[in-house]
């Protein structure tokens, strides 16, 4: 019987004695290699043109030619907005500020707002951005409130959490914060381009997902077996959770718009396919709790076998599934709770409207929200059995006493 390396690469980062023999070390990588250069043969193949995709953004104009963005430092805020003849409060508030760049600096400006924002908490010293107007000839310039500014707290809330995750999670949470990264890097640098000059929502979703997936879990959990195994458990979910996706939507006859920025996005990206842009959104919303479960279940029979070398796979098995069927019951209630914050707005507007939610599901917004929940959920409870069994498949068969 031939034996492989043992990958004990140090704590956390290795398979801890477990010893994985040559044939199912030999078929898990050939398989992960394989969809490794597909991966990367896909990247290349959809990478987006970059001239196209700059011509597309540069062709749509937030605001008017000529108009400039300065910002501004209130100076005071009027509140409560002022009540019409009914009693009813008006849409206006207003808010006095100086600004602070540009050609009108140092100019005092009064600016409509609405009243959500002036009972925001603004106050003399904050700063707001404005939009300037082109002026008409004889006359000064137009500005109009477009959002405060928010980066000093977001700041502090970004480096709060790197130095927390730093602090408690050590060297693995700085591996982790690495690979946060780079997947902000393939969103933003790929995706976002390649749905934009047309290419496959789905392709882009599911080869996207895949190189995320292999940074972020060889980054964050070591070149290992035990990562090998979640690798592949985490990439059949992803196979998964993109085949319900496309069912599900094309069932559903889903547009892929729901608010204001599906409509801006239809009126000027003619080649952008929205139900693809919701398979992608389906597949990619997944990873972070699917990546959770499956490095969970592949830890989790490593450990077992670890402790039980006599132990048969059967057993083995059933007992990884044990772990694995509390982990989907909370991870369950993780994704519920998540869409449910995420879509609290719209659900409070369906309790004012005073309807049954069945019958709100024929609208494009909870519709879209449902089919996001439950088909991230369904790939998410089949990649439990599969990583287990992948895992227990892995590891050394039962050792004789």
């Amino acid at each position: 019987m031939g034996h492989g390396h043992s990958h004990r690469a140090g704590r956390g980062h290795g398979d801890d004695g477990v010893t994985v023999a040559r044939t199912p070390r030999a078929v898990l990588l050939t398989i992960l290699v394989a969809v490794a250069a597909a991966t990367i043969a896909g990247l290349v193949l959809l990478w987006p043109d970059a001239g196209k995709a700059d011509a597309i953004t540069k062709s749509v104009a937030y605001a008017a030619p000529g108009a400039t963005f300065p910002d501004a430092t209130v100076v005071s805020v009027e509140q409560p907005c002022a009540r019409d003849g009914s009693g009813d409060q008006t849409a206006c508030g207003h808010l006095s500020a100086t600004v602070d760049s540009g050609k009108d600096e140092g100019t005092k400006v009064s600016v409509v707002v609405p009243p959500q924002v002036a009972a925001a908490g603004l106050s003399a010293g904050d700063t707001v951005q404005l939009l300037r107007s082109p002026p008409a000839q004889g006359q000064p310039a137009q500005f109009s409130y477009v959002g405060t500014e928010r980066s000093g707290p977001l700041w502090v809330l970004a480096i709060a959490f790197a130095l927390v995750v730093v602090a408690v999670a050590r060297l693995r949470g700085l591996l982790a914060l690495v690979g946060l990264g780079v997947s902000g890097v393939v969103v933003w640098k790929f995706v976002l381009p390649a749905l934009l000059t047309g290419e496959s929502g789905l392709l882009v979703g599911l080869v996207a997902s895949a190189a995320i997936m292999y940074v972020v879990l060889y980054s964050t959990h070591g070149l290992s077996m035990r990562t090998s195994a979640a690798l592949a458990g985490t990439l059949a979910g992803v196979a998964i959770t993109a085949g319900i996706g496309v069912w599900s939507v094309g069932a559903t006859h889903l547009t892929g718009v729901d608010d204001e920025s599906g409509s801006v996005l239809s009126g000027f990206v003619n080649d952008l396919g929205y139900q693809g842009l919701l398979t992608c959104a389906i597949v990619i919303a997944g990873l972070g709790v699917l990546n959770d479960v499956t490095i969970t279940q592949a830890s989790a029979v490593w450990e077992l076998r670890g402790a039980a070398p006599e132990m048969r796979r059967r057993a083995l098995f059933a007992s990884g599934m044990r772990i694995g069927r509390d982990h989907i019951a909370s991870t369950i209630y993780t994704i519920v709770f998540a869409y449910a914050g995420a879509a609290l707005t719209v659900l409070l507007v369906i309790q004012l409207y005073d309807r049954p939610l069945v019958d709100l599901l024929v609208t494009e917004e909870i519709g879209q929200e449902v089919v996001r929940a439950l088909a991230s959920s369904i790939g998410l409870v089949l990649a439990v059995p599969l990583t287990t069994a992948i895992a227990t498949l892995t590891v050394p068969g039962a050792r004789r006493r």
